[in-house]
Parts: structure tokens; sequence; C-alpha cells
């Protein structure tokens, strides 16, 4: 995975819209770097895939698409929008869908930003091929569960995405921590011990709102436990309510006590993450993109490791969320876009495109060089985990969010009025949304 979050191109207005109207400008400007060749493919023996893979990966990947087509005589035209994040992918693939141009496989996010397109039938139901080739003997159920709406899989998940806490080795014993924390009062302690000498211990960046979202996120679960957690992000349960209020109140108090950058909310995510790797900060919290984005590139690889944040609950769940490929709906060769998808799920070809994240059994990271990204993929086999909270949330709740979320931690709102603020803005974007 390239991009360090679904949103890391967004901004608090352009974030996701995925559902938004057709002749939005961004979503024009990108119709108009695509060939024309996007559109479904005449039935025969060729498809069309539409990815956000910037260079590099797609690159890999075409080099499978030849692998395919040599294998099964089915040739692949592969069109990427690079770079565009879900604040503008989501939007131009529904473009070519409603104009009847749409692929014939496409790679999307799971939770609400693919729920829209199972749930207005532009995808296909996976269920007979799920059948005929076996997949759910291959992933786990839980990363199914990711890309499942009204019981049926409309998609197929060979990303699996394990957000947890990454840290430099130098800096835990630079703070004499000698063991990585495994209650949220260790968790505590260590930033003590990593304030007091001279380090700040967590950093990330509030500009888009979806980093520090991260750490909100891991407090609530923390506060509220998994049912009422998974309640909250559903829209069946209050947010006026105390798990809430200190989950704010915590997330203010991480930024006062200089556990947090200062001026967190003013600082970019894509540049504060790499900052554990270069001695800025102790610790970020991500997914294993970090491994190879970042770790791989410093001057010792093995100077870095990943824990799971301690929530003080069974099960101790972590945040994460799945991507994928669906089927188009309207497709005119589903059978081959079937096949195409059941190449991507050989270990072979995980392998081949170097897929760090991925569901496939069998097909995980190489533990002679990502020896991290082996423990985070462990973690993420071993412990459920809560849907990120801007994949589960409605894209309009989601900026609320972001919006109380700065106004609480650069002091302006009061936890107790953030909570009570979230609460209707839940009830509108549920109601809207199931429209």
């Amino acid at each position: 995975m390239k991009n360090r979050h679904p949103n890391s191109e967004s901004t608090l207005l352009t974030r996701r819209t995925v559902l938004g109207a057709a002749a939005a400008a961004p979503v024009a400007i990108f119709l108009a770097s695509c060939s024309s060749t996007t559109g479904s493919s005449s039935e025969g023996k060729s498809l069309t895939l539409l990815t956000y893979d910037d260079a590099d990966p797609a690159k890999i990947l075409r080099k499978q698409l030849e692998v395919f087509r040599r294998q099964t005589g089915i040739k692949v035209a592969l069109n990427t929008i690079p770079g565009s994040g879900a604040a503008i992918f989501p939007s131009k693939l529904r473009t070519e869908l409603v104009g009847g141009k749409g692929p014939d496989v496409w790679r999307i996010w799971g939770g609400s930003i693919g729920g829209p397109f199972a749930e207005n039938s532009f995808a296909a139901d996976l269920t007979p091929y799920y059948k005929k080739y076996g997949w759910n003997s291959i992933i786990p159920k839980s990363d199914v569960t990711g890309m499942t709406w009204n019981g049926k899989p409309y998609g197929l998940p060979l990303y699996g995405v394990t957000v947890t806490a990454w840290y430099s080795k130098d800096a835990f014993d630079k703070a004499g921590i000698t063991a990585v924390p495994t209650t949220y009062d260790e968790l505590t302690a260590a930033n003590e011990k990593l304030v007091a000498s001279g380090q700040v211990p967590c950093g990330l960046g509030g500009e888009y709102g979806w980093d520090v979202m991260r750490l909100f996120e891991y407090l609530l679960e923390k506060n509220a436990g998994p049912q009422l957690h998974d309640k909250l992000i559903t829209g069946k349960a209050d947010w006026n309510t105390p798990a809430v209020v200190k989950s704010f109140t915590e997330l203010k108090e991480w930024a006062d006590k200089g556990w947090l950058p200062q001026g967190v909310m003013g600082l970019d995510p894509n540049n504060t993450e790499p900052g554990f790797t270069q001695g800025k900060y102790a610790y970020t919290i991500a997914g294993a993109w970090v491994d190879s984005q970042d770790i791989q590139t410093a001057m010792d690889p093995s100077a870095y490791s990943t824990f799971q944040l301690p929530t003080d609950r069974k099960p101790n769940r972590h945040s994460g969320w799945v991507e994928g490929f669906m089927i188009n709906a309207a497709s005119k060769s589903p059978d081959n876009a079937a096949k195409l998808l059941d190449f991507l799920t050989k270990v072979s070809t995980q392998k081949a495109l170097q897929n760090t994240e991925s569901t496939v059994k069998g097909a995980g990271p190489d533990p002679s060089k990502y020896p991290a990204s082996v423990l985070n993929a462990k973690i993420g086999s071993s412990a459920p985990f809560y849907t990120i909270q801007d994949q589960a949330l409605p894209a309009e709740t989601a900026n609320t969010y972001f919006s109380i979320q700065s106004e609480v931690v650069q002091g302006t709102m009061s936890p107790a009025k953030a909570a009570a603020q979230m609460e209707p803005a839940i009830k509108a974007g549920f109601s809207k949304s199931s429209k």
C-alpha cells in the first residue's frame, strides 16, 4: 500500500466525496487524465482494471498482468489515478459507472467508501465466485466482512491494514523503557519517560484530521470498550456519553502534556509519520506501509519495531481496514474478471506484487526483510479490528468530527461540548446515508 492513509491526499473540504456530484472539478481533472480505455471491455478476452496505484506499484502490477495474459490469454488494460486517495478516486469511479464506461474490475477500500458501490448495484455479488474458487478458505472471515454488505461479499479483500504503534528502539532505550507497554498506564508512563528524556513521544500530524483521529479512536476503544465502540461508529449509540467525553479529555491531555508534537493540528502527517525513523519522535500510529517506506530506507532497519496499543480490554482490538477488488455488475466478461481476481489471490502473485499487507494465507511479508511487518501481521491475525473511524462514519460526519477534534486539541471547545455536538452530526450523517 503506497498511501499513508485512504485520505492521505485529502483536505477537510475535499476528502472522500464518495458519491459526490459527477461534475465536480477534481473529478473532471482526473477524467481528462485517464485514457479512453478505462471503460468496461467488450465481450471477449480482454478486461479493464482501474486502481489508484502510483507509478512504481503500477509497473509491478503490469508485469503480473502480463503473466496472467500468458496463462489465460486474457489481456488486461490497466488504468490508474495515482495519488488521488479516497478524496477523488471513488467519485471518479462513480462518474464512469453512471456513464456506462466503468472498468470491468476496480480496486477500492472497504467500509463506507466501498459500500455505496455495492448498495447502489454498481458492483457484482461475488458469492458464486467465492464458492467456485474457495476464497473463504484463503482469506480470513474478518477481512471478508470488511467488504460485505447486506450479507453478501461484493469485494475481494487482498490488503488488510493493521494499525499499530511503530517505534524507535533507540528512543525507548534513551528514556529507560525496557519493554513495550502492555497496559494504558504503562503507555502513559512511557510517554512521561520520553518527555523527561527530552523526546516527543508520538509523532502525529493533524492537518487533515485522520492522523490524530487514530489516537482518538484508540482512546475511544479503551474507554468505551468493543461493544459500545461498535455501536457508536455505526450510529446505534448516543455519542453524548461519558466514554466519549473521557476520550476527548484524554486527547487534549496528550497534546497538553507534550506527548504529541507542538502545534500538532497544523502539521502534515505525511511529514510527521516518518519522524520516528529520523530522531524526531519516539513512535507513530500507522500501518505496515511505514516499514517499506520509512524503516527500510533508514540507516539501520533493525532499530525499529512495532507493538499493539493496549486498550485494557478483552479482546484487545486494533484499528484497521481492508482494500480489495470489485467486479462491475455490468461487465460483459464477469467470469474472466473473476479469473483475474483469483490470479491475484495466488501466493506467488502476492509476493511478486510485494504486498506486505496481504490477506492471503501464506502470502505474508518476508521475515528476513520485514520482521516488523511480520509482527504487525501477527497482531492483525490474532486480534480482531474495529473499522477505522473515517471509513466507518459517513463522509460528512467524519468531516464534522475532524473539525470538532481540532477545536478540542486547540482548546476552543470543551470535551463535553464536543461529545454533545457529535451526537446530532452522527444522527444526520447516518440518516442521510440511509436514504
